[in-house]
């Protein structure tokens, strides 16, 4: 039997490159679609790819095959970090990319995963409507950047020592956060950090470069790292680490097109959020099962747990942020409203 472990497992040996849409009499647009997570099926695999494969499914049959796209897994295409830059460019299109990743461009990019702020999928997804969604939407644009899909993601640490769960248990290890303020929160708990990209987390903590990672439930399975994990800490039921990873397009490419086709990509991108929270939330309950599953000691994070992860965030990365430009002021009191 073909189970999504084998597809996942044979997409990171070969990437991929799917082209979707049949064409038309006319030269139709191609829109090139990349990102960093292992390839699959637009049925099976990380719910990213499928993601990416159901838009352009969908945006080549309401075009009538006037919009067709190319699919990139892997970062095939473009490297990880490199794709923010490239969309701002006009030189790579789409991307679901993690917006934290941007955050050495852009500091203001990493509100997407600003430890404790987000605390469930239904404050992260209330953000697109209030005024925190509009303030990073109208930036993102003002820098060259559409957001076509709002995805977020739990996430939890995977550990080839003992557990993390409180932050005193990360005090002496080598930890991946995933943003610059995440790992302020880190290094005020004692550790220290390591920053990669989640597709580099397997390699880093296979030679010992990295003692734990933390990532998004999906990355946590699809980048197997319950290889080389001997424990696991869930965020299914309450987590201090939410990133924002949207379905991302260059408006230099977006707007050279006409505004029927741009409607279509913004009306497929909005209708594609259902489907990604269903994906990260699967998950959140997947990962526990697959790191039990290779012997793994899982661990749940509680409310009381991540509220001592919040408590230094505030006092540290919250506060950091929220200094760094007027735009990272402005998001961080629009975004903590939300939380409030």
């Amino acid at each position: 039997m073909i189970t999504r472990r084998h597809i996942l497992a044979s997409a990171l040996a070969a990437p991929a490159i799917l082209r979707l849409g049949t064409g038309t009499a006319h030269a139709a647009t191609t829109l090139k679609i990349s990102h960093q997570f292992p390839g699959g099926t637009i049925d099976k695999g990380d719910f990213r790819d499928r993601l990416c494969r159901m838009f352009a499914q969908e945006v080549t049959k309401r075009s009538g095959g006037e919009i067709v796209g190319e699919i990139y897994p892997n970062s095939s295409l473009v490297k990880t970090n490199a794709q923010f830059s490239a969309m701002r460019k006009g030189a790579l299109d789409i991307s679901l990319y993690p917006m934290p990743y941007a955050g050495g461009e852009l500091p203001e990019t990493n509100i997407g995963l600003m430890p404790g702020l987000v605390a469930t999928y239904d404050q992260g997804m209330r953000w697109k409507k209030e005024p925190v969604g509009k303030a990073l939407t109208d930036f993102l644009a003002d820098k060259g950047i559409i957001l076509l899909s709002w995805v977020w993601q739990a996430g939890g640490v995977a550990s080839r020592s003992r557990p993390i769960v409180a932050p005193e248990d990360a005090k002496g290890l080598k930890v991946r956060g995933g943003s610059r303020e995440m790992d302020m929160v880190l290094q005020t708990a004692g550790a220290a950090v390591l920053s990669v990209p989640s597709n580099e987390i397997y390699a880093a903590m296979q030679t010992g470069a990295c003692d734990a990672g933390i990532t998004s439930s999906t990355s946590l399975i699809s980048f197997r790292l319950e290889e080389v994990a001997k424990a696991l800490t869930s965020g299914a039921g309450a987590s201090y680490w939410f990133m924002l990873e949207p379905l991302m397009m260059s408006k230099a490419i977006f707007d050279k097109l006409p505004k029927n086709q741009q409607d279509i990509l913004l009306a497929v991108g909005t209708e594609m959020e259902v489907f990604g929270r269903k994906g990260a939330q699967d998950d959140d309950v997947e990962v526990a099962k697959v790191y039990e599953k290779a012997g793994a000691k899982v661990s749940a994070l509680d409310v009381a747990t991540v509220g001592k992860w919040r408590d230094i965030a505030r006092d540290t990365a919250w506060k950091d942020y929220g200094a760094k430009t007027a735009t990272s002021a402005k998001l961080l009191k629009l975004a903590s409203d939300v939380s409030a």
